[in-house]
């Protein structure tokens, strides 16, 4: 197993510590489901929570570091610094309706060396409360499941392969769009799931239970940790016309080598027929 560093150590103690409560309150979610209220304020206080936990606890390791959060914003470091990408509640609807499918997700980025903005993603933590998983990846040192290697999956043919997606929503995303592509891509796959967690749905592609995942209109706090996940596991992700940026999260398609390449043929030829 690869030595753990200590800037993973900080990421997942953070992600543990939001995690735990995060679980608590899951469990009173799930009570709160038959109440007239609904849970969705206590759901946004967890959130929160679950972000100040982050925060208190990133901040106190690496004081001089900024950072970019779902609910905060973006909050800048001193010159020169990283910064962390926190998303304390992905799966927030899962969450919010009783479902045990979320996780907390923190990543590092470093800036430019030309000070012109931000490049690599250098560390990443992806952990599932529920379950008690922590996903974890550093640059050139490879993506874990605590401490057992990860590796994106061996199959090479789309007929049998699992793919991931997010389906728009609520004003995310384009719905014909998104429609073109399934219609091109489902009959060719064993079958297409969609759980509701960007991050965990990289995560499961980095550990070779998904062949591949394409998604858009997401944020890089969903998916700035998955992405290094998976390309440390031997994937690849990249936007749809095949470009491969630091952070994708406008547009995010990934998988291995032979299937990245299929799905990014599919994606285009169904959204040039659109």
């Amino acid at each position: 197993m690869s030595a753990i560093s200590g800037i993973i150590r900080v990421m997942e103690k953070a992600a543990r510590k939001a995690g735990g409560r995060l679980r608590r309150d899951f469990g009173e979610v799930e009570h709160l489901q038959v109440s007239r209220k609904g849970p969705a304020d206590f759901v946004s206080k967890a959130d929160q929570r679950a972000e100040r936990t982050i925060w208190d606890e990133l901040r106190a390791a690496r004081p001089d570091w900024g950072f970019l959060m779902e609910e905060g914003g973006e909050i800048p470091g001193a010159e020169g610094k990283p910064r962390f990408i926190v998303d304390p509640l992905d799966g927030t609807s899962n969450f919010l309706h009783g479902i045990p499918h979320f996780a907390v997700s923190i990543a590092v980025q470093e800036p430019k060396l030309d000070g012109s903005g931000w490049g690599e993603v250098t560390a990443g933590v992806i952990y599932q409360p529920v379950t008690d998983e922590t996903y974890w990846a550093e640059k050139t040192r490879g993506a874990w499941l605590h401490d057992r290697r990860l590796r994106v999956s061996a199959r090479r043919h789309l007929d049998e392969s699992l793919i991931a997606t997010g389906i728009p929503f609520a004003g995310r995303g384009s719905a014909a769009e998104w429609t073109r592509i399934y219609g091109a891509l489902a009959p060719q796959v064993a079958g297409i799931r969609r759980f509701g967690a960007a991050s965990l749905d990289l995560a499961w592609v980095a550990s070779g239970r998904y062949e591949g995942f394409w998604e858009s209109g997401l944020a890089p706090w969903d998916t700035a940790a998955g992405c290094l996940l998976v390309r440390e596991a031997g994937g690849f992700v990249s936007d749809w016309r095949g470009v491969s940026q630091p952070i994708c999260d406008a547009q995010v398609l990934a998988g291995n080598d032979s299937l990245h390449s299929r799905l990014h043929k599919v994606i285009a030829g169904a959204l040039k027929a659109g």
